[in-house]
């Protein structure tokens, strides 16, 4: 018998940069992670609400990552790079060397970050327009998008940087200028976080009602003229400088990038479901939601014809799934926000301890500890006294109220182990409350969801993926590769390298299904009752606002 010789594995580099790392790995053609490696990056806060971090330093540690991922691999082998990054805005001048985005001059500092919130005013004066391009980002504008930052430096830094930029980049299309020397943008960064519409481009109208008309006079090339779909080849694939910088052969295709969760949507929103009694199975991807749950939570679905849903992002065309339409929904803290409640809780040194001496994370150790104290009780009910309304950092969706604070109901004077585990559970809670909030919006407008996809950080502590399950009434399906942002990076380098015919056709075989979390339904009453709660906190809050703001 002669067995048939199987062809060496094709490969691909994912590269994703999250507001405090950036991470690689070396994915082959059917989705698998072989090598993974992540890296700190830095971030100034010089002041509250102001974000910023250093794009030499971003791609020094991109290139730092991708050489331990490629180490002892055939060169040969690896097909494709794709690049996900944080919607972040970068500066540089007309040399491409970095500016400085403060007051102080600091250039390495030239990069404002996706939740800085300096905006502010100046995201009220364009939403105070009423312009017809706020119709596909939910009616109102978001202070994290770029507009109302590119604004702020005009009114603020007139001199030291608006008049010398050369270039505002989106980081995504950053890092692939960095890559090819090219500077084409993403259909996917200017789309979501820039205005730009995939059937009429830029509108002059509206850079010049906000008063940047400036961009308008260069035909928008500091911003971009050249767009490209996302998985499109961008220029002659890697330059030398930077195929010496990552370890990599010069010319391998270099993908049109991402935004982070909009990768992450793409490495499990396409997952073969077959066999997994899901409610999706055998329906259009149009009846699932990639939830991508990190620092900050994304809920991205998308429609085979244009939905508005009020207080959500989109609809952008193409902008994650080619020929779709994409809703984006979001929480603007959400990871951040756990870990805030924990850390800042009086016996947190206590917990830390504890988790140290058992060997577990201080996640893992307080999901025991809940487990402990429930007694005969669901955990979830644990919390029928205490609830949290979870806007520390304003509301994206669907509210889109960024001046939205934080609420506890229900504390006492107690300050043991039990009480931070019942607020980190209320916090959990809320934020899967936050998550139903929007879905009912997002059906509310005419989407039919039925399944949850979940990616991310958060997606690995069993507590969080539960609470969405009950919360919403929804199966969660985890993905096989928790690194799914990374797979979906490597998907566009697949796509780019032409050894797949559609970013679809990539997502169906690289995609895969690891588990499936099915909702409690004896306990929908419980949190259907949660759910009133958490509606009533925000109309309390606008209350005594309102009664404080006539004084």
């Amino acid at each position: 018998m002669h067995s048939k010789k199987q062809a060496p594995l094709k490969y691909y580099v994912g590269i994703d940069v999250g507001s405090a790392s950036v991470r690689a790995a070396l994915v082959d053609e059917f989705g698998t992670v072989v090598a993974h490696a992540d890296q700190p990056i830095q971030i100034w806060e010089p002041q509250p609400d102001h974000y910023e971090q250093s794009s030499a330093d971003i791609w020094a540690a991109c290139c730092l990552v991708t050489k331990k991922v490629v180490c002892g691999v055939d060169a040969s082998r690896i097909r494709g790079v794709g690049f996900d990054a944080t919607c972040s805005l970068v500066v540089v001048d007309k040399q491409f060397q970095p500016l400085a985005v403060n007051c102080e001059g600091q250039n390495y500092r030239n990069v404002i970050m996706w939740m800085d919130h300096r905006a502010v005013s100046q995201v009220e004066c364009i939403n105070a327009t009423q312009h017809r391009v706020l119709s596909y980002v939910g009616g109102v504008m978001s202070v994290e998008m770029q507009p109302p930052k590119l604004l702020w430096i005009k009114e603020n830094l007139q001199e030291s940087c608006w008049e010398k930029a050369g270039y505002f980049f989106d980081l995504p299309d950053f890092l692939s200028w960095k890559a090819t020397g090219v500077t084409a943008r993403s259909l996917c960064t200017v789309v979501c976080k820039w205005t730009y519409t995939s059937d009429g481009g830029w509108d002059d109208s509206f850079w010049k009602m906000i008063g940047l008309e400036d961009l308008v006079k260069d035909k928008y090339e500091k911003i971009g003229n050249h767009v490209l779909s996302p998985g499109e080849s961008v220029g002659k694939g890697l330059t030398p400088e930077a195929a010496k910088d990552l370890g990599l052969p010069a010319g391998i295709a270099v993908a049109a990038s991402l935004i982070d969760a909009h990768a992450g949507g793409l490495g499990v929103i396409g997952a073969d479901v077959k066999g997994y009694n899901l409610p999706c199975e055998n329906q259009p991807i149009t009846s699932r939601v990639a939830m991508i749950c990190g620092t900050s939570s994304c809920h991205m679905g998308v429609s085979e014809t244009p939905i508005f849903v009020p207080g959500v992002w989109g609809p952008y065309f193409s902008a994650m799934v080619p020929g779709l339409w994409l809703n984006e929904g979001g929480q603007s803290a959400t990871g951040k926000l756990i870990d805030h409640v924990v850390r800042g809780h009086v016996a947190f040194p206590e917990l830390q301890s504890k988790a140290a001496a058992s060997a577990h994370s201080i996640y893992t150790y307080l999901n025991s500890h809940l487990d402990l104290i429930k007694k005969s009780l669901p955990v979830g009910f644990l919390t029928v006294d205490l609830h949290v309304w979870p806007d520390f950092h304003g509301n994206r969706s669907p509210l889109t109220d960024l001046t939205l604070k934080g609420m506890v109901v229900g504390l006492t004077l107690s300050r043991g182990l039990d009480e931070l585990a019942l607020i980190y559970l209320a916090t959990i809670q809320a934020i899967a409350l936050g998550t139903r909030h929007i879905l009912e919006t997002m059906q509310a407008a005419g989407h039919h969801i039925n399944t949850l996809f979940l990616c991310g950080g958060l997606s690995k502590n069993p507590l969080f993926v539960q609470m969405h399950a009950d919360i919403t009434g929804k199966p969660v399906v985890l993905s096989k590769e928790v690194e799914s942002v990374l797979v979906g990076a490597a998907i566009l380098g697949a796509c780019a390298s032409g050894d797949f015919a559609s970013i679809q056709e990539a997502m169906a075989k690289m995609g895969k299904v690891g588990r499936v979390v099915q909702p409690n339904h004896e306990h929908k009453r419980f949190y259907d009752k949660k759910y009133e709660v958490f509606l009533k906190l925000v109309e309390h809050q606008r209350e005594y606002r309102s009664i404080m703001n006539s004084f």
